[in-house]
């Protein structure tokens, strides 16, 4: 059995319009009905006909409604929306990772303590299902692990960047198609991959929202000789999000990774996500698919409706319980196996001081190569390094900044 849902939307841009958009083509006799809009302008892309218009987004709270669908962006307002709907009585469904991430704990316990409803399916690999699959579909599993590529934008650029295109321009392209943001920092430095692992993190490992801090690495420093030396050896670059069970700690991280190329993940092209999940009863296994675009976020928004719909018979939602958080993991204390890329000076010595430092800090070279000549009498080498603690690589990176013959040095960590 559905009921009919009566719906406000707040926010009128892309993914809202593509929500509204989606609802318009359904079949008829459908069990939704878009009441209000809140919009501080006009979208000249979409025309909402004469559906009644708010300019003060709040405003929608105060109609006849079920649900309010929150697409306004940011944190602090949308904080301030869900919770006054919320209080109102309203369901909410949101795509926002952001306010979810800073104010995740907070506004669940109060959607508990209304008895409504808080969904945001799409706030994670957009339409690609997986919130309410941990939430709900796994809970007869014990969740070890999640990898997640969960940036649709940063996954674009890289696969673009593997094909011989340069960054920027991978990045203007993916801004033409709307698959990055008109200012996409929160994409490229690996925060927006954040906020999203943490939700997962919540739902699957019950840390708490937001998590303390971690590790966070973006793609800036990413460049096109990194993919070509990392073909030489089958692997290839994306960025990826991890939650991991360690003892009564976890892992939590988002930051480039080598991967090889037939991996599960590492075959992953374009504004694919792809999150692994290993468990103990399904063991491991994968899911796909777009993570951005507006008609991908549509399908995550109408899939929580469709839940809301037929709560009467089900739960959409079970919520993470907020209690016995665990600790996070030092980042130092981790192991990886390393790709080490040198700028250093032509001259003889310069390998030996190079093999002196990784030897003095008790990090085993596994391959090393050197073959090109860059200008000004540089000449780049590239080291893979057997598994070592974070820690003993960042001191042979500090040590490297203070010889004079190595002019440059960056790390990526290779993903097993």
């Amino acid at each position: 059995m559905s009921y009919n849902l009566k719906i406000g939307i707040c926010g009128w841009g892309n993914v809202a319009t593509g929500l509204f958009e989606q609802l318009n083509q359904s079949v008829d006799n459908q069990p939704y009905e878009i009441v209000c809009i809140g919009a501080r302008r006009d979208n000249p892309k979409c025309d909402p006909g004469d559906i009644k218009i708010h300019r003060d987004i709040f405003d929608v709270i105060n109609e006849d409604i079920d649900v309010v669908v929150e697409l306004i962006g940011g944190t602090e307002t949308a904080r301030e929306l869900i919770s006054k709907a919320l209080n109102a009585g309203k369901h909410v469904i949101t795509a926002n990772k952001a306010v979810m991430y800073e104010h995740g704990h907070e506004l669940i316990n109060l959607a508990n303590q209304k008895n409504s409803y808080l969904l945001f399916e799409a706030a994670v690999a957009a339409g690609t299902p997986i919130i309410k699959m941990l939430s709900n579909d796994l809970g007869a599993n014990q969740v070890s692990k999640i990898s997640g590529m969960l940036n649709g934008t940063t996954n674009y650029i890289l696969s673009n960047m593997e094909n011989g295109v340069s960054f920027e321009v991978a990045l203007e392209e993916a801004k033409e198609k709307g698959f990055a943001e008109p200012d996409p920092s929160l994409d490229i430095n690996g925060t927006d991959a954040a906020h999203k692992i943490g939700i997962l993190a919540s739902l699957a490992l019950n840390s708490n929202l937001p998590a303390n801090k971690f590790h966070i690495e973006g793609i800036e420093n990413i460049s096109a000789a990194d993919f070509k030396y990392a073909d030489e050896f089958n692997l290839t670059i994306k960025h990826l999000a991890v939650t991991k069970k360690a003892g009564a700690e976890i892992e939590l991280r988002s930051h480039p990774v080598l991967i090889e190329k037939n991996s599960s993940l590492g075959g992953l092209s374009g504004v694919r996500n792809g999150i692994q999940i290993d468990t103990d009863l399904l063991g491991e296994f994968l899911i796909a698919g777009s993570g951005a675009g507006r008609e991908s976020t549509a399908s995550g928004l109408i899939s929580d409706l469709i839940a809301l719909s037929k709560h009467v018979e089900s739960s959409p939602m079970n919520y993470p319980e907020f209690k016995d958080i665990p600790k996070i993991k030092s980042f130092e204390s981790l192991d990886f196996s390393y790709y080490v890329y040198l700028e250093v000076q032509d001259q003889a010595g310069v390998l030996a001081l190079v093999s002196q430092i990784f030897s003095e800090n008790q990090i085993s070279i596994d391959k090393i190569v050197q073959k090109d000549h860059l200008a000004d009498g540089k000449v780049p080498v590239v080291v893979f390094t057997d598994l070592i603690k974070e820690s003993q690589m960042q001191k042979a990176l500090k040590n490297f900044s203070e010889q004079s013959e190595i002019y440059f040095s960056k790390i990526i960590r290779i993903e097993n």
